[in-house]
């Protein structure tokens, strides 16, 4: 540019000297003198000009660069033939991928099961799969019991297996066109391998399930509407009618497309064809940023793929710019029925809650790195997949020298020991993405499973003949967890086996890791180990450790509060990590039961949590403070911030308004804010959606009978006051609720009669069970009575067996004993619950209590 200026201003001079005529022009000729006065003007004209030009032109791109659509814009979905215009080679890539044939219409294209006639006999229900008229049929045990022709509609999958799904009631008239009815996933399945028709069970479930049952295939479990469509196909919308208890289900695209991942494509697709040089400065390309450098795209990356891969609650399914996971999700933490103590992989986790563990996850490592995003496969075969990054020096891991394998071998394969398999669907077997060291040492400790015993069970000396159907690891591991001695013994020596390996390769320091595993922890407070409070503090607090981790271990401190672990919950309600932080709310949301001297900061502590920039964490604030006092929460000047959560919170359970266990929460929601109508409503409508679920008929009764008490109460006072008339108007309504008030009792005592017949040893549910026998025993004659508590006292009994060091369950074991004068076992209960909790002034109250009442020297005198 300094050449410019300077040529600038040499013109500017002799143009000056030009101004001044003739007589300064010495030595030049009249001619020449014009000629110049002539020529630089033009010159002057030219370049200004141009300069015009410019900076019009400057001043159009910029305008180009300035104008941008609102940040706000609703984004709508436009279809995958939009994006084909454009992305053919990405098209073409997903075209028969797992999520191109997530679902289809049954057709003779893809429909891969033997329909043939063929049949299978599953605990004495024989199904059989047939044509007629051009459609896909099968006879099966229908919701009635009775064996009933079915149209197969639509098909789930190609590998390893193929379902099948049954619209049981189509849409209601008028419904807007392509919506679907209430549709079932039948368990009679396809292997796609074998060739082969076979029946899916449930986990762990090996017997025939009742028509009653949620888990049978006509049950709330199996039903597509809710419990698949949203990973199965693109911008579904459940549609469910509450007044009539139907569905009109609609979506875009019918399998997992393009703006599944991307989201929607309007202003995608708006800006690509819009007439502009750049893209939008304030949406960039209009879709999610899913690639790149920096921390933002990794992360979204993940938690796109987690909207489907991840267990999970739904807080607000709708995607918009600057939605994140956790404005659209909640995702399950670490739990004994889910995963290991070593956070390994017991059931179905999708692969989310594996991957946060892990150290590659940690490192930036995204689903990209290793899988193709649009044919879904991996990038390479074998070792490759894994030593295409760790090729540190070169050979360091493929070599037998790391592995000590046969090169070649199972053992040698990174994946076998770092990924180890679990089958899930009995032909689905699925990796292990927390990518973990085996770890023996944790299993001859714990029981924890590793990939060492996993491929040497030949060295097992396992009882084969009395289980002559158990092939798999994974298999014989459920039965040492359910309690097999013999199984468990087997599998123990095979761990001390791989342990004494480990420890020959690399060394006896692998039995002191650097750090200690959260394992134990976490082992001590799924067992309600009383000492196990301090060691989740520290896992809270340890920054190396996973945010799953974390806030895990925040989850199970609220069976251990005290004044130091609600400081600790306090402090990380601020956490940067969403899980942490809904955790903590979790932990602290009983706010009454608090020390007093920090329930004041709990309660500002939660308040703050109101505006969180996470809508999973604001919603379960405004959970935690529903019980509150209004008052309490307008002078801290946050009830239109409480407001505004709690509408999100009310907006997510009627977002599934299908589920009863949506209105049930919603009845205690209500209940907590002392709208006693609402609550009574919801409960109702969680009854009428699915009668056999357990659960609102119990807080029902609750509320029903506070009322018939204040009403029986009031007719009373009309007696007193000698108005007759009056007292004898209110008699009909108080009977009609005394009837409905026992039949509500007995219906619920026989849903829960039916969960702990198919779970006996779930304590949760014995304890349940109990209580309701023994309230069942208050209201029933004499001779009933005592059969009921007598049936109270062994569920409770169950319980405390089943978690010993619960002082729920030790406290209501103490209490029958008292009730029923069985004053032996009472006193060894109060005894053992001490043992618990020894300072607890109330357990020591009841020690006297029952000590006054029995003495084992004068019970012995009058034997």
């Amino acid at each position: 540019m300094a050449p410019r200026k300077q040529k600038r201003k040499q013109s500017s001079a002799s143009s000056a000297d030009t101004s001044r005529g003739t007589d300064s022009a010495v030595g030049q000729s009249p001619q020449a003198s014009r000629a110049r006065s002539q020529g630089i003007p033009r010159l002057v004209l030219f370049l200004g000009g141009g300069f015009l030009v410019l900076l019009v032109g400057m001043s159009l791109v910029a305008a180009d660069w300035y104008y941008a659509l609102p940040t706000d814009t609703p984004l709508t979905y436009v279809g995958r033939n939009s994006c084909i215009e454009c992305h053919q080679k990405q098209s073409q890539a997903w075209e028969g991928s797992d999520h191109d044939l997530a679902m289809d219409l049954a057709t003779d294209e893809t429909v891969l099961g033997n329909f043939d006639g063929a049949e299978i006999e599953h605990f004495g229900v024989k199904s059989k799969m047939f044509r007629k008229d051009g459609k896909y049929m099968i006879n099966t045990e229908g919701p009635d019991g009775l064996p009933q022709d079915f149209e197969i509609k639509y098909v789930f999958g190609v590998r390893p297996l193929q379902q099948y799904m049954v619209e049981m009631e189509p849409p209601t008239p008028g419904s807007q066109p392509g919506s679907i009815g209430r549709v079932q996933v039948l368990r009679v399945s396809w292997d796609t391998h074998k060739k082969e028709w076979f029946y899916l069970s449930p986990p762990d479930v090996n017997e025939k399930l009742s028509v009653d049952d949620p888990l049978h295939w006509t049950g709330r479990t199996q039903n597509w509407n809710h419990y698949c469509a949203d990973c199965h196909s693109t911008d579904v919308h459940k549609n469910f009618d509450l007044a009539t208890n139907t569905y009109h289900t609609t979506f875009s695209e019918i399998d997992v497309s393009c703006e599944t991942c991307h989201g929607p494509g309007s202003a995608h697709v708006k800006l690509a064809k819009a007439n502009s040089l750049f893209w939008d400065r304030n949406l960039g390309y209009g879709l999610k940023t899913l690639k790149g450098d920096t921390k933002e795209a990794q992360i979204n990356q993940v938690e796109t793929c987690a909207a489907c891969h991840s267990r999970r609650e739904v807080i607000c399914p709708t995607y918009q710019r600057g939605d994140n996971y956790y404005d659209q999700y909640s995702n399950e933490l670490l739990a004994p029925h889910t995963y290991y103590c070593d956070g390994q992989i017991m059931e179905e986790d999708y692969v989310y809650g594996s991957f946060i563990q892990s150290k590659m996850f940690h490192k930036g490592i995204r689903c990209t790195d290793c899988h193709d995003p649009h044919t879904a496969k991996v990038k390479f075969e074998g070792n490759l997949l894994c030593t295409s990054c760790h090729q540190h020096p070169a050979g360091k891991y493929d070599t037998s020298a790391h592995h000590f394998h046969a090169v070649g071998s199972s053992g040698a394969s990174c994946v076998e020991c770092h990924m180890p398999e679990t089958t899930y669907m009995e032909v689905d077997p699925r990796r292990d993405h927390s990518i973990r060291i085996p770890r023996p040492d944790l299993s001859v400790n714990l029981g924890t499973p590793n990939a060492c015993t996993k491929c040497h069970l030949d060295k097992a000396d396992l009882p084969r003949d009395e289980h002559p159907e158990i092939t798999r690891y994974d298999q014989w591991m459920t039965l040492a967890r359910n309690g097999d001695e013999k199984v468990r013994s087997a599998l123990a020596k095979v761990d001390q086996w791989a342990l004494d390996a480990v420890d020959k390769w690399y060394g006896p320091t692998s039995k002191v890791p650097k750090e200690e595993p959260f394992a134990y922890p976490l082992a001590h407070a799924w067992a309600n180990q009383p000492d196990a409070g301090p060691g989740l503090q520290k896992l809270v607090k340890d920054p190396n450790q996973a945010n799953i981790v974390r806030a895990s271990a925040m989850m199970y401190l609220q069976n251990y509060l005290n004044e130091d672990s609600v400081k600790t919950a306090l402090r990380y309600l601020s956490d940067d990590n969403p899980q942490v932080r809904i955790a903590a709310i979790d932990t602290l949301q009983e706010i009454g039961t608090l020390p007093r001297n920090l329930q004041g900061d709990v309660l500002d502590a939660l308040m703050n949590r109101l505006t969180d920039k996470e809508r999973a964490v604001r919603v379960q604030a405004a959970w935690a403070l529903a019980n509150q006092d209004p008052e309490a929460i307008k002078l801290r000047g946050k009830s239109e911030a409480f407001q505004r959560a709690l509408n999100e919170r009310i907006e997510q359970l009627q977002r599934d308004g299908d589920q009863p266990s949506s209105f049930l929460s919603l009845g205690v929601l209500y209940e907590r804010m002392g709208d006693v109508a609402k609550a009574e409503q919801a409960y109702r409508n969680a009854i009428r959606i699915d009668p056999t679920f357990t659960g609102p008929r119990s807080n029902l009764v609750n509320l029903l009978e506070v009322r018939q008490s204040r009403e029986e109460n009031q007719m009373r006072q009309l007696a007193i006051a000698r108005n007759r008339a009056a007292a004898e108007e209110m008699i009909p309504e108080l009977q009609k609720r005394a009837g409905e008030i026992i039949r509500l009792r007995l219906e619920e005592l026989a849903n829960i009669e039916r969960d702990v017949s198919q779970q006996p040893d779930f304590a949760p549910l014995q304890y349940q069970y109990g209580s309701a026998l023994f309230l069942a025993g208050r209201k029933a004659p004499p001779d009933l009575a005592a059969e009921l508590f007598d049936e109270a006292f062994q569920a409770y009994q169950k319980a405390k067996q089943l978690q010993p060091n619960s002082e729920q369950y030790a406290y209501m074991f103490a209490l029958i004993c008292q009730h029923l004068e069985r004053w032996e076992e009472g006193e060894q209960a109060v005894e053992d619950l001490l043992k618990l909790n020894p300072n607890n002034p109330e357990f020591r109250g009841l020690q006297q209590q029952i000590k006054a009442k029995y003495s084992p020297s004068q019970e012995q005198q009058q034997r």
